[in-house]
This record gives structure tokens, C-alpha cells and sequence, in this order.
């Protein structure tokens, strides 16, 4: 090789390692199919957001009858009566707020202590059974759940459990007739409803921190129960916030099941043993008798208000999510 020659390779070398190196014709283009994938997922994400604001407008548009009529009176009235065509949310919030609360402080629990089961203790074998069968109850329709609260849970919670907590009658909560179709109901259904929701999602949650950090904890001198506490409840914390958050906007949005055990009676009362309604059981259960165009546009403004909640749920959820997961960054430094 020429002198030149090789100061010239040599040149082109250095160039290439310092990024400055001949670009073919077209380098930097992207490719079409590149291109094209791009525009295609940008697409179905705008046809998300066109649904979502598509579904709001026509909501809002639905009930602006009665916007006009009641104003922001509409969201803190709890008079309901369709005779009169006055109408008023507050009794629906309340039984929507109520029972998936009470839902979230059953499942909650259940669903930690199934999860650190499946993904801390089980043996492999027993923990993949024990997984498909919890996964299987998000599979049974709402319909099917509704029945069995209506025959056998709501029989059961009246002849055995309202009993046993009417012995602490002194607190408003459980003070009354001992009724099947109740807040309490509503509430235990709805926990059943949503465990596997949560507990499938911190399995997953648990099961994907790192082993050195368990390893680590016990080789400390760590208990087991030490070793979940410090090394694997923290790390997942964000995805638990999620799938809680998760399990309550199924709580939120159930309909079926829920108006079949709640007893649908539009008033608010202290006692769990009371039948209540929700936002959207009172949707279900009056639409199709609707016949006054204010009864519907009260009825599409509850579905107005059911969905905003679900939206603030949702940014709070992500702000929530965000600050955990900001705060774990801060102690890992």
C-alpha cells in the first residue's frame, strides 16, 4: 500500500471513531416501512383519544338539558323522583364512593397476601395452579355473579355475618334490619370481583424484582417476612398503587352484579345494612324506563359524572405512580 494510500484509511478510521465518518448516499433517511409503522401507531392512538373525546362530547351533549335545568345543584340534590322530574346525583355518588371502598378494604389485603403467596412461598408447581384459578374469576360474567349474590352470598351475609356485626351496633355502620340486598352486599361482591384483578398484577409485580435483592436481605441475617418487607413490598410499590387503582376503576364501573345485591333505593344512609344504588346501576336499571327527555338527560349526565371520575381516578393514579416511583429514585441514590 501506498503512503497515501494509508494515511488516507488511516484518516477515514479516526474519522469513523470520532462519528465523523462518510455517510452513504441516503444514511440518516429512515425507511419506509419505518415510516410507515410510525404514522399507522400514531393513527390508533389518535382513534383512542377521537373515542374518548367523541364519547365525552356526546355526553356532554346528552345532558345539557339537564346542566341547564339543575346546574352544579344536579351533583349535591338527593332528590330522585322521576314523578316530579327532579333529579339529583348525590345519593348515586355516595353509594358508588361507599361501595368501592369497602370493596378496595376487603380485596386489598386478600389480594397482597395472595399474591406474596404465589410469588414468595408456593412451590412452582402449586403457584402456576393456584394463579389460573385466581385469573379464572376475572372470566366469570358479571351476570353470574350477580345470581350467586343474590342467592346464596346476600342469604349467607344476613342469616350470619350483619348478626354477628349487629353486636357492635353502637357504630351507625351497622345498625338496622338484617336484609340480602344491601351496601354490604354490593360491597363483598364487588371484592370478589376485583381480587384477581389486583392480585394478578402485583404477582407479576413481585415476581419481577430481582432475586439479588432477596438473596442480599437473607444474607443479612433477614427473617423471610424481614426479607418482604424491606427488599420486595418497596421495590414493587408502584405497581401496586397501579393495580389497586386498577381494581377500584372495576369497582367504579360495575353495573350488572352490583344492581342485582344493592337494593337500588336512591337515599343516602349510615348503615351498611341499607340498600343503596350506584351510578351505574341506576343507569342500567332506569334507562329503558326513561320517558321524559329531562329523565334522560339526567340519566346521561350521571354517565357524565361516572366518567369524570374515572378520569380524575386515572390522573391521580399516574401522579400517585410518578411520586412512588420518583421517591424510590431519590433512596436508591
Amino acid at each position: 500500500m501506498r503512503l497515501a494510500e494509508f494515511l488516507e484509511a488511516t484518516a477515514d478510521t479516526a474519522a469513523v471513531g470520532r462519528g465523523e465518518g462518510r455517510r452513504r448516499p441516503g444514511f440518516g433517511v429512515r425507511p419506509f416501512g419505518d415510516r410507515l409503522f410510525a404514522f399507522t401507531t400514531l393513527g390508533l392512538g389518535l382513534i383512542i383519544l377521537a373515542i374518548l373525546f367523541g364519547l365525552a362530547l356526546s355526553l356532554v351533549l346528552g345532558s345539557t338539558p339537564s346542566i341547564k335545568q339543575f346546574g352544579l345543584g344536579f351533583v349535591v340534590s338527593t332528590d330522585w323522583d322521576p314523578a316530579n322530574d327532579v333529579y339529583g346525583a348525590l345519593p348515586f355518588i355516595y353509594g358508588t364512593v361507599v361501595s368501592s371502598t369497602l370493596a378496595l378494604l376487603i380485596a386489598v389485603p386478600l389480594s397482597l397476601g395472595t399474591a406474596l403467596y404465589l410469588s414468595e412461598t408456593a412451590p412452582e408447581w402449586l403457584g402456576r395452579r393456584i394463579g389460573f384459578l385466581v385469573e379464572l374469576l376475572a372470566a366469570i360474567p358479571s351476570v353470574v355473579y350477580g345470581l350467586w349474590g343474590i342467592f346464596v352470598l346476600g342469604p349467607w351475609l344476613r342469616d350470619h355475618v350483619e348478626p354477628a356485626l349487629g353486636t357492635l351496633g353502637f357504630v351507625p355502620l351497622f345498625t338496622g334490619p338484617h336484609i340480602s340486598v344491601s351496601m354490604l352486599c354490593a360491597g363483598v361482591l364487588l371484592a370478589i370481583m376485583v381480587l384477581p384483578y389486583i392480585a394478578s398484577v402485583c404477582t407479576d409485580v413481585f415476581r419481577a424484582v430481582p432475586q439479588v435483592q432477596r438473596e442480599a436481605a437473607l444474607a443479612l441475617g433477614a427473617t423471610r417476612w424481614e426479607m418482604v418487607r424491606t427488599a420486595v413490598l418497596p421495590y414493587g410499590r408502584s405497581g401496586i398503587i397501579g393495580g389497586i387503582i386498577l381494581g377500584l376503576g372495576r369497582a367504579l364501573g360495575e353495573t350488572i352484579a352490583v344492581a342485582m345485591v344493592i337494593g337500588n333505593r336512591p337515599q343516602i344512609a349510615a348503615s351498611l345494612f341499607a340498600p343503596s344504588a350506584t351510578l351505574a346501576s341506576v343507569i342500567a336499571n332506569e334507562f329503558a324506563e326513561a320517558t321524559s327527555n329531562l329523565y334522560v338527560s339526567s340519566l346521561m349526565e350521571l354517565g357524565l359524572v361516572l366518567l369524570a371520575v374515572g378520569v380524575l381516578l386515572n390522573i391521580a393514579a399516574r401522579v400517585l405512580v410518578l411520586s412512588v416511583t420518583r421517591g424510590q429514585g431519590d433512596e436508591t441514590r
